[in-house]
Formats: structure tokens, sequence, C-alpha cells
């Protein structure tokens, strides 16, 4: 026998083809209406008639279920949300006419909802979840479970293809042009992508209020435990949109997408081969390094969740190899782009942000290698976020220990026009904001520059910095070895500035 137990479910009604056919017109109908009423248009009274004609659609949509005293009350509840709307549209009355409407079809399709929080539950469900349903249930008109299938198995690989496709062609002139070859426009100048978007968008708003589906409660046998029925996104889940074989698809476009960029950049970085026109070195390595960054980020973040400990893939002898194959041409990548910025800093010169790039590739790169380690040694995602913490906790003491504003004032001196005959000239203004540390280069500089008594009054204001600097209260020991160069090199230039 069966006991009236009743449990909290969600009882999703079946979807009758014949049914949702008259229901799909409706909505495409409605769709109709809100591009003749909106689209390109100041919006005002043409609100409350779109909201009065969603109302009456969904009443003539779902008249089989309704009460009609409460299909009344309902209809009240509209005309009250209506009135506001149609004396000044403006935030609050948009509000209360979207609660009015939202209010009304709960009365009229959901007599079973009565206490005020089961009400509150069912809207709030029916917000989060209601312009989910358009799409799933769609394809349920056509019967294209399988079709649907497929089409969550290539979703997230196509989508993310085509962003690694977009990054690949800011950072490659020769992708990018490639890329151009397919025309967009054309097929823009025929289909209005906004528009289309536009119907898509109405399309999901005005079908929960068509195709009307409640929480329920319903008799259950004893013993029963809840059973939870999918929400609509669960087409996807079953589909397995994160399963291994998803992620398969993805790791073979992702490698034959990377493998092309790779093979592009042995030819033009590593083999030096001329570059198209009107691009020279340092713009295609300006250009290209920080997209290939952002490239091999997003690339890591893949992989920890294809990678996720426990998940499908994690233990297949299928996907690990094209993982670690993917990952080795990312590590690649990031060497591209520490040879792109290396070409960059070799005409223009070396700046904090620039040196900060290099180690953030580098850290990038062990991130990657770490990564690797944690799928090869089986271990835990707090594993990795530990040796990542430790890595990083690492290069910042070692950096703290680096006289980076006297590195980078003799790295520019040293690649300067003044000094090597080729390069762009030295930028003393520059040097000037690294502090007492630059001291010796613009010495250098003075020295090539005999006539820039400028250059000469602006050096003796930082010679005194440095003497500040060298007071017992703010004694360092960077400074105190620069005091010390700084007398050697007077010392072996007889003919050079005095310091006082």
């Amino acid at each position: 026998m069966t006991s009236l137990a009743s449990t909290s479910t969600t009882d999703i009604q079946p979807i009758r083809p014949s049914t949702l056919s008259a229901k799909l017109v409706m909505a495409l109908l409605l769709a109709a209406l809100a591009d003749w009423l909106f689209y390109g248009q100041r919006i005002g009274l043409s609100l409350a008639i779109f909201a009065a004609a969603i109302a009456c659609a969904s009443l003539l949509a779902n008249h089989a279920t309704l009460n009609v005293r409460r299909a009344a009350i309902g209809g009240a509840i509209v005309a009250l949300g209506l009135a506001p709307a149609v004396e000044e549209l403006n935030t609050l009355s948009f509000l209360i006419l979207i609660t009015a409407l939202l209010v009304a079809l709960l009365l009229a399709t959901n007599p079973e909802t009565t206490g005020l929080a089961d009400r509150a539950r069912a809207l709030r469900n029916f917000v989060l979840f209601g312009f989910l349903r358009f799409f799933p249930d769609a394809l349920q008109l056509f019967n294209l479970s399988a079709f649907t299938r497929s089409i969550a198995l290539w979703l997230m690989p196509m989508v993310l293809s085509t962003v690694f496709v977009a990054l690949f062609a800011a950072a490659n002139p020769v992708i990018e042009q490639w890329v151009s070859l397919l025309n967009p426009k054309v097929i823009l100048e025929y289909v209005s992508v906004p528009r289309v978007l536009f119907w898509a968008l109405m399309l999901t708003l005005v079908w929960p209020f068509i195709h009307v589906r409640w929480r329920r409660r319903k008799i259950a046998v004893a013993a029963a435990t809840d059973v939870v029925e999918s929400e609509p996104l669960a087409l996807f889940v079953t589909a397995e949109f994160l399963g291994s074989s998803t992620i398969l698809r993805s790791l073979i476009l992702f490698n034959l997408l990377f493998a092309a960029q790779s093979i592009l950049d042995g030819i033009y970085l590593w083999g030096h081969v001329a570059l198209p026109a009107n691009m020279t070195y340092a713009a295609y390595a300006h250009r290209g390094a920080y997209p290939l960054i952002a490239t091999a980020l997003l690339a890591a973040a893949f992989v920890l969740v294809a990678m996720r400990p426990g998940g499908p893939a994690e233990k297949s002898n299928v996907v690990r190899p094209l993982v670690y194959l993917w990952v080795g041409q990312n590590v690649l990548l990031v060497a591209s782009s520490i040879l792109r910025l290396g070409l960059y800093v070799d005409i223009y010169m070396l700046t904090y942000w620039r040196i900060a790039a290099f180690i953030w590739m580098g850290l990038v790169a062990l991130g990657l290698i770490l990564i690797v380690a944690r799928i090869a040694l089986d271990r835990s995602n707090r594993w990795l976020v530990c040796a990542n913490w430790i890595a990083l906790t690492i290069v910042l003491y070692v950096v703290s220990l680096v006289n980076f504003d006297g590195f980078i004032a003799d790295y520019n001196l040293t690649h300067s026009s003044e000094m090597s005959g080729k390069g762009v000239a030295i930028d003393a203004n520059y040097l000037l904001t690294l502090g007492p540390q630059a001291l010796p280069a613009l010495d250098k500089v003075i020295a090539h520059r005999p006539g820039d008594d400028c250059l000469a009054r602006r050096r003796d204001r930082l010679v005194e910095t440095q003497r500040l600097d060298l007071a017992w209260r703010a004694w360092s020991f960077r400074s105190w070895r620069l005091q010390r160069r700084l007398d050697a090199e007077a010392k072996s230039q007889p003919g050079s500035r005095p310091e006082g």
C-alpha cells in the first residue's frame, strides 16, 4: 500500500510536443511584438502593452489548468501593476510591474503554494531558473536528445578554441591574417547579430510565462526518499559537459591550435624568418607577449578543472598524455613570450614593469610545471597551492635583495646608442626617476653630454639625496655600497666631476 507521505520534490510535468509547438508559436509572436515595440525605440507605454500581451498569452497557454477565481485575482493584480507603468515608466514602476506579473502568475497557475515561504521559494526558483528553460524545451520539442548531447560535448571545446584563436590572433599577425580571410563581415551584412541576440533574449524571458512549471508537492510511497528531478541545465550535465569525452575533444583541438602557434613562433622568432610586410620584430614581440601569457593562464585553469581529483579524466590513459603534451606546449608558449619581451627590451630598454613581466612569466611557467607534477605524483590541489605559494615566497624574498634601480640603469646605459652604437638613446629622465642608484650611469651620460647643465644640476640633487641616505638613521648596506662605487670611480677618473 501507499501512504500519504508528502515529500518536497520537483515535479516537472511531461511535455507533449503538440502543446509545446503551440506554445512555441506564442513565444515567437511575443518576441516579434517585442521587436516591434522595443528594438531601436524608446521604451514607455510599450512596456505596459508588452506586459499585458504576456499576461494574455499566459492565460491562453495555460487555460486548462487555471482556477477561474484565482485567475481573476491575478488579473486584478496585473491591472494594478500596469497603472504605475502607464503613469510614468521608471525604476520603481518597472519593478512593480514585474512583481505584479510574477505574483499573478503564481496565484493563477500554482494553487498548491499557500504559505508565504512556499510562495517566496517558488518565485525565487522561477526567477533564477525560468530563463534557462527555453532552449532545452525547444530541443525536446524536436526530440533531439542525441543532438543535445553532441552540443554539450562540443560546446566547451569550441568556445574555448575560439577564445584561444582570438588570443593567438592578437599575438600573431600571421594568424590574424588567416582569421581575416574568413571575413565575418560578409555574414553580418545579411544577418543582424544584435537583433538575433535580442530575439533570443526575448524568447528566454517570455517562455517561462508561456510554459509554466513550478515546484510541486506530490504523493509518494512509504519509505521513499526525496527524489529531485533535474533543473533545465541537467541536459548538459547528463551529456557529460565536463566529462572525459568533452575533455578529450577539448585537448585534441587545443593541442592542434597550440601546435600551429608554436610552429609559427619557431619560424619567425626562433628561426628569424622575415615577418609579413609592415611588421617589425619589436612590434611583433610587444604585441604577442601578454596575450600569450593570458592564454597560458586560461590553459592552466582548464587543466585544473579537467584533471580535478576524482574527476572522470584524472585516471584516463588517453587524456593524461594529451594533458602533458598541452602543458608542454604552454611552457613553450611562455618561453616564446619571454623571448618576445626580450626582443622588445633589446630595442626599447628595460623598465620596472618589464622586469616584473619577466618574473611573472617565469612564475607562470613554473606553475604549469607544478601542475604536471601534481597530476603525475597524484597530489591534491592543496599541495599545488602550497607549492606555488612557496615558489612565490622565495621569488619575492630574492627580489627584495636585488638592486633593480642600479641594474636597470646599468643595462639601459650599456645597450644605449651612446655606449653600444645601436639601440635608442639613453633616457636620462627615466634614469633620474630611479634614484641615487642610477648615479654611476648618469655620470657616464653626462660625460657624453658635457653641455647638458640641466642634467648636471639634477644629478647633483641626487648626490645630496645619497648623502642623506648615508646618515646613520637612514643607512642601508645598498647605499653604502653605492657610495664606495662612486668613490672608486672618482679616484679612477681624476677629471671627473667632484662629489661636492
